[in-house]
């Protein structure tokens, strides 16, 4: 489409945005049970309140000290303990970036300006962390870079993050970019003989500039978070060097046939794929992406995934961790993470608003287990210790069963002996990752979820929330703090307006088990269509129409299957659009290809011999837009003529 073909004040007609599927979060509950979201930006507050107390009295506080040793730095720093009485911190230089900087950063999420805090500049005491000679960022203070991608690339994540919110604070942007030309210089080097970058390796080797193959794992998912830190490069230097190896690192996710995924560096790419795919025309496989961190199970880490089940009395599903251990061992910071980078993401590709939603308001019930007022007190390792009386800092995680109780809320610490305490600062860090973004509405249950706070270095918008109705029946929304000038709410699900003319509050309706992505917009401004995006008064709103192909049926990855399948395929076009053509694959075999699929569809998987396969279905619309979907299946016949493996 090309620009300017409406170029008129509000006459757009209603384009709802048809739904996509999450495979994984079709098992989970629309309201979970037990239900009760705890206030998480109260927790956020008072968790930053708590572990930046210099002056906390108490067994195993205050949780900060002090560090005077100027590693990387001339003033002094400050330190924070990993775990609530871990014995081997506490020492200067043995403090983890990953908890300090997600301290800082979801701080400021929730409000709170750490670069001048009770006469403390947290922010700029973060370069402790940025090791002069390699000129990157490392784990700890005193030691060099090559020891894990993942905690690496993420301490990079977190300062170019901070650098948003702090960009007049000395020295952030030279450090952000000349970290940032050394991680080209890195995706260079790890280029293959086809002139493509090979992310199979642990780690990278600043000081001798070689990837680092340490023959136990390989985190291949680096590939994401490399690009999410060429991104922000980009977005804020404009040179495009970044943007070129950005596009590489998305390439290299994009020839995976197997997950990548290792670590929370994937959760970048789903966002990263439909950005890019708005700002810079790219047309990345989000779906794929979204599958492989919701399904985990990979051949990198293959105990390791999501949890859709439910433990005793208590709905687990939509925390992240080992699904195998202890009958399963979830964590907490990962699931933090995941709400920071898809809030975003449904900016840039609503049709994933549902089932994104649905997710968060089973983590944000959820995660409520992992502190001491979530369990009675027989299911947890430390009720005992009374040093923090809000109850603000969490277990490091929780076990499908441990000494006859269920679920059980401890940690490695007292288990394996390196600890006093199961109560985990590293993961609690991140909490304002999910508290900084969400607000509470008028309907409990209901939550208001930013979805600009976290875009960040995104370019101009209008305030964007995403909304989800978990009810069985239609609810009336209240938005409110709209200002005292006219706006409009534009929902890109529905593709219409919802109000107009709005002050200060507005409502909507919004149906049962249904979501909304709302954008506050100038009232009566100037809609015009650019490449079939909608734009208002000259900025982004919502990106162009897209079809959708979902496969329903409570299929999920990895799963055996034998005999004849029925496939319960779903296709959806844009309003105004027709179906051009649906293909189905199974393997390397066509199964199917027109413009309607035969009712009832089956899949005969005695003509396949025993192995893996990819299902697929790729769908085209009249508009020309396109859309697939896949996931793997194992067949398994034992009496098949073809039992052989594949």
């Amino acid at each position: 489409m090309h620009s300017n073909e409406l170029g008129q004040t509000q006459q757009e007609s209603e384009k709802s945005t048809p739904q996509k599927i999450i495979h994984l979060v079709q098992k989970m509950p629309n309201l979970p049970n037990p239900f009760e979201i705890r206030d998480w930006h109260r927790t956020a507050l008072e968790f930053d309140r708590f572990v930046f107390d210099f002056n906390l009295e108490g067994d195993y506080l205050p949780l900060i000290w002090r560090d005077r040793t100027h590693y990387n730095m001339d003033e002094d720093t400050f330190g924070l303990m990993s775990y609530v009485g871990k014995h081997i911190q506490g020492g200067d230089g043995t403090q983890e970036a990953i908890t300090c900087m997600g301290a800082v950063l979801g701080a400021t999420l929730a409000g709170i300006d750490k670069s001048n805090q009770d006469g403390n500049n947290f922010v700029k005491m973060l370069q402790t962390f940025y090791n002069k000679q390699d000129k990157v960022f490392v784990w700890f203070p005193n030691v060099p870079a090559g020891d894990s991608f993942w905690y690496e690339i993420q301490s990079h994540a977190l300062y170019y993050a901070l650098a948003y919110f702090y960009p007049n604070e000395p020295e952030m942007e030279r450090i952000m970019r000349e970290s940032a030309d050394r991680w080209v210089e890195a995706v260079d080097i790890l280029k293959d003989e086809t002139g493509r970058p090979n992310f199979g390796y642990a780690s990278f080797d600043f000081r001798n500039m070689e990837p680092i193959d340490n023959g136990k794992w390989k985190e291949p998912d680096a590939a994401s978070g490399v690009a999410m830190l060429m991104y922000m490069a980009y977005s804020r230097f404009g040179d495009p060097v970044y943007l070129k190896t950005a596009e590489q690192c998305m390439e290299f996710l994009e020839r995976q046939t197997d997950s990548p995924y290792y670590e929370l560096l994937m959760y970048y790419s789903p966002y990263l794929a439909a950005r890019m795919d708005v700002e810079q025309g790219k047309c990345y496989d989000v779906g794929k992406f979204l599958n492989w961190i919701f399904e985990g199970g990979t051949q990198i880490r293959p105990d390791w995934g999501m949890c859709t089940e439910r433990w005793a009395n208590y709905d687990m599903h939509g925390l992240v961790g080992n699904l195998k251990d202890y009958g399963g061992y979830i964590f907490l910071m990962n699931g933090f993470h995941l709400f920071s980078t898809l809030a975003p993401f449904v900016r840039y590709d609503p049709r994933y608003a549902r089932d994104v939603a649905k997710w968060m308001l089973n983590f944000a019930n959820q995660a409520k287990l992992f502190y001491v007022d979530g369990l009675p007190a027989e299911n947890q390792s430390g009720a005992d210790w009374k040093g923090d009386p809000n109850h603000v800092i969490p277990y490091e995680g929780l076990r499908k069963e441990y000494e006859g109780k269920s679920p059980y809320a401890s940690g490695d610490p007292t288990v394996l002996g390196w600890g006093k305490t199961d109560f985990s600062l590293y993961s609690g860090s991140h909490v304002g990752f999910m508290g900084g973004l969400v607000e509470k509405t008028n309907v409990e249950g209901i939550m208001k979820i930013d979805c600009l706070k976290t875009d960040y270095y995104h370019r101009e918008a209008y305030p964007t929330y995403l909304y989800f109705n978990p009810f069985g029946s239609e609810e009336t929304v209240e938005v409110t703090g709209l200002g005292d000038e006219k706006v409009d709410l534009y929902d890109t699900v529905k593709g219409t307006f919802v109000a107009r003319g709005a002050v200060r509050h507005a409502s909507f309706v919004l149906p049962s088990h249904h979501a909304a992505v709302i954008v506050v917009v100038p009232a009566g401004g100037e809609m015009e269509r650019r490449n079939g995006q909608l734009w208002i008064d000259g900025v982004f709103v919502a990106p162009a129409p897209k079809p959708a192909v979902n496969l329903r049926g409570g299929l999920v990855e990895r799963q055996k299957i034998r005999g004849v399948l029925k496939l319960d395929i779903e296709a959806l076009v844009p309003e105004g659009e027709q179906i051009e053509n649906i293909k189905v694959t199974f393997g390397r075999t066509e199964l199917f290809s027109g413009k309607e699929l035969p009712r009832p569809f089956y899949l005969d998987t005695d003509r396949f011999h025993n192995g893996l396969y990819h299902l697929r279905a790729e769908l085209q619309s009249s508009g020309g837009s396109k859309d697939a979907t896949e996931i793997g299946l194992i067949v398994e016949n034992p009496t098949s003529e073809l039992s052989a493996p594949n």
